[in-house]
């Protein structure tokens, strides 16, 4: 079929874009939430949470209000007086990769493993506030089906990103893992907070090129909003002597991660929430800038250490992150072209 070009727009200068992903996805979220599409895990009864009254936080602090909550997050979700009202929650589950974690078992079944996450997936949702937003970190093997869950329960996917990093765990067998699925859905996709200005970076036309036309925007000149691949410096896997690395905990996001999700999706004084909180990456960085928090921990040995990093250590690299470039090549404007001499013409 012949390309045709695109002339219903109200953009002087420039081409339109195609309707694409983002409006398809909006006349379909009706479509996906009554489909009644059904996963392994449906097989399972769903996992009724416990009614805790009058639940109380097993560590907390204020200015800002920072809760710790230990427990089982579908319990502890039920029972929060803050349901209904979180702006933003960020949740790196356990994988289900037999990972020694304290208490917890991280071995389950699979039709087991996909009830627990469409459970807690569940709590989640109805802890968001109508403009709130959700971000999942989960790797290949769970992806698709976090995706198609939120999807059939109405949600909107703002974006499906990926965290690259370098240094994935060497293997002979397949490719070599080297990034994990960043999910960012939201209730109500023309509702959202959103704070693009927060996180820009060069862009690669003003670091690579010298492209003059994006110094010629009246606002941001020479940055952009990230792109969907998600790298750089301090974006790395928080191992070895990483001064970010907390070594009571197995698995650890950089800081960097979190200061970007945090600073897109929520404002100042406004409510954080992971149900997973691990080493307290969430809260610290939320906590760094003025954002209430509250984490959930399953382990009460992890949630008092990442309650000291919250509380007496915090964030270690704010705004080091910020405005970097990621650009892959070095500037090519850095040396002026030599000129082209004339040839001589013949007589």
């Amino acid at each position: 079929m012949p390309e045709r070009k695109n002339t219903d727009f109200d953009r002087p200068g420039g081409y339109a874009m195609p309707k694409g992903a983002v409006q398809v996805h909006r006349n379909a979220v009706r479509e996906l939430a009554e489909a009644n599409v059904k996963l392994y895990g449906d097989k399972i009864e769903a996992y009724e949470p416990a009614s805790i009254k009058n639940i109380k936080p097993a560590f907390s602090s204020k200015k800002p209000d920072t809760k710790l909550y230990v427990g089982d997050c579908r319990d502890v979700l039920a029972s929060l007086p803050e349901k209904g009202s979180v702006d933003l929650i960020f949740a790196d589950p356990p994988f289900n990769w037999d990972v020694p974690y304290d208490q917890w078992h991280d071995g389950m079944p699979r039709a087991e493993y996909e009830r627990f996450t469409f459970d807690w997936l569940d709590g989640c949702i109805a802890a968001l506030a109508p403009h709130g937003s959700l971000w999942v970190n989960i790797p290949d093997d769970s992806a698709a089906e976090v995706v198609v869950h939120l999807k059939r329960r109405g949600l909107f996917m703002i974006n499906w990103c990926a965290w690259h990093f370098r240094f994935g765990q060497n293997r002979e067998s397949s490719f070599i893992m080297s990034k994990v699925h960043v999910l960012y859905f939201a209730k109500n996709p023309d509702d959202r907070i959103w704070n693009p200005n927060a996180i820009m970076e060069p862009s690669d036309r003003a670091s690579i090129y010298g492209d003059p036309r994006t110094m010629a925007k009246e606002n941001n000149k020479g940055m952009r909003v990230p792109m969907d691949v998600w790298y750089g410096k301090f974006w790395g896997r928080i191992q070895g002597n990483n001064k970010e690395r907390r070594h009571q905990h197995h698995n650890q996001i950089p800081e960097a991660y979190l200061e970007r999700v945090i600073l897109a999706c929520s404002n100042e004084g406004d409510l954080v929430l992971d149900p997973f909180l691990g080493s307290g990456t969430t809260s610290t960085v939320a906590r760094a800038y003025n954002r209430r928090s509250i984490g959930i921990e399953y382990s009460k040995i992890s949630a008092e250490n990442a309650w000291d990093r919250i509380a007496r250590v915090g964030m270690i690299r704010k705004g080091e992150a910020l405005g970097q470039s990621t650009a892959i090549f070095k500037n090519r404007r850095q040396n002026p072209r030599p000129q082209k001499t004339a040839e001589p013409q013949p007589v």
